[in-house]
């Protein structure tokens, strides 16, 4: 468990929703960890960094932000979009990087994903924490990227 409160800001413009709503069950189950979903709109969409950090893991689809020295805050941008291969994204920061809150990492256009099986969500969470510890006030509201997403409880 966390000692301190995590604030974790939105990566990307879009409609949020609580990670039991995803398309996934290892998501929405909260197996990685509890989160939020993100429904981005279509058009060219940079998502940033959601906190200050190091960029421990970056692929183009995913990229893991390690906050406080302490806690993996775990951006997936798509459901399924690892069979993409890289393709349709563009990275724009660098694996190992230090980073602060709203750093542009990864452009990608959510309207490109049409393949059977592969969703447009973003997926934001802690991981490797329990089950239902962080708390939003945007759920089922719209967000802009940098705004306040969601923080441990």
């Amino acid at each position: 468990m966390l000692g301190a409160t995590v604030q974790v800001s939105a990566p990307c413009d879009g409609e949020v929703l609580a990670l039991k709503d995803v398309k996934d069950p290892t998501f929405a189950d909260q197996l990685v960890g509890p989160g939020v979903g993100i429904e981005p709109p279509d058009g060219m969409q940079l998502v940033v960094a959601p906190a200050d950090g190091m960029l421990l893991k970056l692929d183009p689809h995913a990229f893991i932000l390690l906050v406080d020295g302490a806690v993996g805050v775990l951006v997936h941008v798509g459901i399924n979009t690892v069979q993409l291969k890289g393709e349709g994204f563009e990275v724009l920061a660098e694996q190992g990087s230090t980073v602060t809150a709203g750093t542009p990492i990864v452009e990608w256009d959510p309207a490109a994903i049409t393949a059977d099986g592969m969703e447009r969500t973003v997926l934001v969470v802690l991981m490797d924490q329990a089950p239902d510890t962080t708390s939003s006030d945007v759920i089922g509201g719209y967000v802009r990227a940098g705004e306040p997403l969601f923080r441990t409880i």
